[in-house]
């Protein structure tokens, strides 16, 4: 029997490049087609990782980050011992698991309700109004809100004609949490059903011939057929969404909150805001956003595991 040596590693470093060099003439539009996303990652994802320094030193602009003194953890225990870490940590795990258990369910019951319409005319006008709210900025959903929930607003009128009070609604600590899930529901509910929907159109129909030969209603078919074809989008979907558990949405909350309400819509990344822009703490700041960045991948590695181990489907 012949024994062949390996190759030595010099010999198959040459090797590599002919590979790579090989590869690249002939996929070189592939390669060129794909250039702008990396050089969009590279410049704006990677490159300012070498600001995650700062959550370890007293930055001071002037000595930039090289020069500024290394502190190693004190920013972090600053931030743990803070009076307000217990706060911002349970308003923002309340309003991401509200979201989570109210929101991500949504789109799924909107996708199978549009998937049982067969007027066609219906369905996309169903369509046409949920989609329409994620279009809208911000800003204005936010003035919307602002306007609905004050004493003479259109969600007060409501509430009087079914034998309540007048009441500002933004203001009420205990109406915070219905708001902001509420109408967070409301603007993306059309949009996240778009891949929902997608998915549903890669089920092979003769699944639904065969159930309906078995004599399975519509209803039946949905829990039957429709839903095992979409749990493989929806796991993905909830893997990815563990992934962003701390990431509350920041911009919404800074326009909606008061004084009256810190103490249930305070989160991370408003409490980040204040400290890095109008404080101008940089350091510490940089060291609360490098907690939630870490605490969102363990959220993801967990889900992604445990998803893994029970129905096989995960993202790596």
């Amino acid at each position: 029997m012949r024994i062949t040596a390996p190759a030595p590693a010099g010999r198959r470093a040459p090797a590599l490049a002919r590979t790579v060099i090989r590869d690249f003439k002939l996929n070189k539009w592939k390669y060129l087609l794909v250039l702008p996303a990396i050089v969009f990652f590279a410049v704006f994802a990677y490159k300012p990782m070498y600001g995650v320094l700062i959550a370890f030193k007293d930055y001071r602009p002037g000595l930039g980050i090289a020069g500024s003194p290394w502190v190693g953890l004190k920013h972090f225990r600053e931030f743990f011992n803070d009076i307000y870490f217990v706060r911002v940590l349970r308003n923002t795990f309340s309003i991401s698991l509200l979201s989570i258990l109210f929101g991500f369910p949504a789109p799924i019951l909107l996708a199978l309700f549009l998937n049982e319409i067969k007027t066609p005319l219906f369905k996309r006008s169903i369509q046409t109004i949920t989609y329409m709210p994620y279009f809208i900025a911000t800003v204005v959903v936010c003035g919307l809100i602002k306007a609905y929930c004050q004493t003479n607003g259109v969600f007060n009128d409501l509430a009087v004609i079914l034998g309540g009070v007048r009441t500002n609604f933004l203001v009420q600590s205990k109406y915070f949490y219905l708001i902001f899930v509420g109408s967070g529901i409301w603007q993306t509910i059309g949009w996240d059903s778009i891949i929902y929907l997608a998915a549903l159109t890669s089920i092979d129909q003769e699944q639904y011939e065969a159930a309906r030969i078995d004599g399975a209603g519509r209803f039946r078919q949905m829990l039957s057929v429709t839903l095992p074809g979409l749990l493989p989008t929806i796991t993905i979907l909830f893997i990815l969404r563990m992934g962003g558990v701390l990431n509350v949405g920041f911009e919404k909350i800074l326009l909606l909150y008061q004084p009256t309400t810190y103490n249930v819509a305070d989160v991370i990344a408003t409490y980040t805001y204040r400290k890095g822009i109008v404080e101008t703490s940089y350091s510490y700041s940089t060291a609360v956003g490098l907690f939630n960045s870490t605490v969102n991948i363990a959220f993801l590695l967990a889900a992604n595991r445990l998803s893994r181990k029970i129905g096989e489907t995960s993202l790596f």
